[in-house]
């Protein structure tokens, strides 16, 4: 117990001593700079994975390409790890997030997120012959997350309320998650509704299908907490961008379908 605590004590304070180091941008700080840093994960297709020469592309690849162009500077990208999405803007390694940032009340209080320029659904996949309607179907199962991930959190805190009734193992990227699945090392996944995309590149994917919704969630464009004017730009330019037709033909042309609702705030 002493130990856990401990432990939550380190992670909290590693936060604010990261944010506190924090530096709130503006418009004209990005432009004066001539680049735009933006963090991705390349192992989250369609929004983003290498192609055929090993480049970055995808929904949130294109996506950050326009709006460099909007700004007139050039783009630089800084490939991270779902958990270290946060760390990399904390520590002004990079300018913004661009990689399916799920907006949630908690990351908010560390960083800002823009309006939403997307949506997905986070969902469990498994085997064809296991039946698994609802998170009490995981309960006595192993099940695999990719650490930090919207999946992670919901499955994490069901099985903390129930005993821990699931074992959970966590990976740092999305495809060490499906082979972990694939190879039979745990009984079913917690990944995005996008999942079968890796399912289909694997011998035995038809033998795996998604299972049930845990929640859908919007994707933000992630900054540094106070940029209240890169904040008030970058909804500018998402608001201007989806009315005139640019993400629909994003979603259509990575997601190979309409772009969902999306909210503002």
């Amino acid at each position: 117990m002493l130990r856990t605590t401990l432990k939550r004590m380190a992670a909290v304070m590693l936060v604010l001593l990261l944010a506190t180091g924090a530096r709130a941008q503006t418009v004209d700080d990005i432009i004066k700079k001539g680049t735009l840093v933006v963090a991705i994960d390349t192992t989250t297709p369609p929004y983003a994975s290498l192609d055929a020469n090993m480049q970055p592309a995808g929904f949130d690849i294109d996506l950050a390409g326009l709006i460099a162009k909007s700004l007139g500077v050039k783009l630089e990208f800084v490939t991270v790890n779902s958990p270290g999405r946060i760390p990399a803007l904390l520590t002004n390694r990079v300018d913004i997030v661009v990689s399916i940032f799920s907006i949630t009340a908690e990351r908010a209080q560390q960083v800002w997120f823009s309006i939403p320029y997307a949506a997905q659904c986070s969902a469990v996949v498994g085997p064809k012959s296991t039946v698994a309607t609802s998170l009490k179907d995981l309960e006595g199962k192993k099940v695999s997350v990719t650490r930090g991930a919207a999946e992670d959190g919901i499955i994490s805190a069901y099985s903390k309320e129930h005993g821990d009734s699931i074992t959970i193992l966590r990976f740092d990227d999305y495809p060490s998650t499906t082979s972990a699945m694939l190879s039979g090392q745990v009984d079913l996944m917690g990944g995005g509704d996008y999942g079968d995309i890796y399912l289909r590149k694997n011998n035995k994917g038809e033998a795996f299908d998604m299972k049930f919704i845990l929640r859908c969630f919007h994707f933000g464009v992630g900054m540094r907490r106070g940029s209240t004017d890169l904040l008030q730009w970058m909804n500018t330019f998402i608001y201007t961008i989806k009315n005139d037709g640019t993400l629909e033909a994003l979603s259509q042309k990575w997601r190979k379908a309409p772009l969902p609702p999306l909210p503002v705030f």
